[in-house]
């Protein structure tokens, strides 16, 4: 007799389709059968049976106690309750953050802000990554925090006067600013904050939000730039841990962490802050032809510029050399590749612009302190 189909109960407090997509690819490889009452109308099922849950437990006590009452295998994809242990695959906001860092230094910024409107534990993650890379390059940042503004409120009056909060700290910030908002509905907010104190995006306040959910960006008068959070790999990966757990495997000790996809650039945040136009020129062909087999030679032509000339005019504007921004790219461009696909090393070592096996091993290795495969072992785990 075939085995009788497992029953997954989705209490999904908070709801993104990709999230969604996720879990349903994997309930298709599996033959799952999955329940989504909470999550489509918010109803709690109290008796329910089944094997198990995958639960994003935000808001809502009642959800939260239905799920723990419920006694079955469970993986929650949230740790707004900490203190129930439920095992979590989450998303890694340090790695968002440091994503989106080094979205701006490269742009040649050197004044930085974080945005957060409320007390959110995946807030604070990306606030204080992003204050620590920046640390890490030399740079101060500050964070802005609608809930300790002298005029913060609650009601009918909170839009407005957030908006008229927030349009008066970027009036007084020093330009060319770089902002990272928690989400992609705070980078709205300051777009338009922005708009309504005739601050101009991206030439005085470059803007980069999270999550990439705004509905139908690019024909935004100013789209905006955001961190692809990867959830359609956290649904992914939540159901496989689930289905670990309802065949007896112990659960992991720690949270398993899904990196981020990467940075999706719009014109919010795309902008060259660095007056050096050889460098502005070098860095816009790395950023777009990376994954070819260029070299320093390509790139001082482009510049227009010696190639000792153009290792120096890097050092005194980026900190750091062409060959390690070339390098920077290229195994960003792997490592999504490693995550995100099912190409073999030699295939992504291709596509990320290394010529030879051997030199895309040695660099991501000296990178990342592991080697392409354990990589891409430790994401698929």
């Amino acid at each position: 007799m075939p085995a009788k189909p497992k029953r997954v109960f989705l209490a999904l407090g908070w709801y993104d389709y990709r999230l969604h997509q996720g879990i349903e690819k994997y309930a298709q490889e599996h033959g799952w059968h999955l329940y989504s009452d909470y999550t489509r109308e918010k109803i709690i099922p109290w008796g329910w049976e089944g094997d198990g849950i995958l639960a994003w437990l935000g808001a809502g006590d009642d959800l939260a106690e239905f799920v723990t009452s419920a006694k079955l295998p469970t993986v929650d994809f949230s740790c707004r309750r900490p203190q129930l242990k439920f095992p979590r695959v989450l998303e890694d906001h340090a790695h968002a953050a440091r994503l989106a860092a080094e979205h701006f230094l490269t742009r040649g910024f050197t004044n930085f802000c974080f945005y957060s409107d409320a007390n959110n534990w995946s807030y604070e993650e990306r606030g204080s990554g992003f204050l620590k890379v920046l640390a890490e390059s030399g740079h101060n940042g500050a964070w802005l925090r609608w809930l300790e503004s002298p005029v913060y409120t609650t009601g009918r009056q909170e839009w407005q006067r957030k908006r008229k909060w927030l349009a008066t700290q970027m009036k007084q910030a020093v330009k060319p600013l770089a902002v990272f908002a928690a989400n992609d509905q705070q980078a709205l907010d300051l777009l338009e904050s922005c708009q309504s104190a005739n601050l101009k995006t991206p030439e005085e306040v470059a803007i980069l939000g999270a999550e990439n959910y705004l509905l139908a960006p690019d024909v935004m008068p100013t789209p905006i730039s955001s961190v692809d959070t990867n959830l359609e790999v956290l649904g992914y990966r939540g159901a496989e841990l689930l289905d670990q757990l309802m065949t007896g495997r112990k659960p992991p000790v720690d949270p398993i962490r899904i990196p981020a996809a990467g940075v999706v650039v719009r014109q919010s945040s795309d902008i060259l802050t660095i007056t050096h136009q050889g460098v502005a020129r070098s860095l816009r062909y790395i950023w777009d032809h990376g994954h070819e087999p260029i070299c320093i030679k390509d790139l001082a032509g482009v510049a227009a510029m010696s190639q000792r000339g153009l290792h120096k005019a890097f050092l005194e504007y980026l900190d750091r050399t062409p060959g390690q921004e070339l390098q920077r790219v290229r195994i960003e461009r792997a490592k999504k590749l490693l995550a995100g696909t099912n190409q073999k090393v030699e295939t992504i070592a291709h596509e990320s612009g290394y010529q030879s096996i051997n030199s895309f091993c040695v660099a991501f290795k000296r990178t990342t302190g592991m080697s392409a495969k354990k990589f891409r072992e430790k994401m698929r785990r």
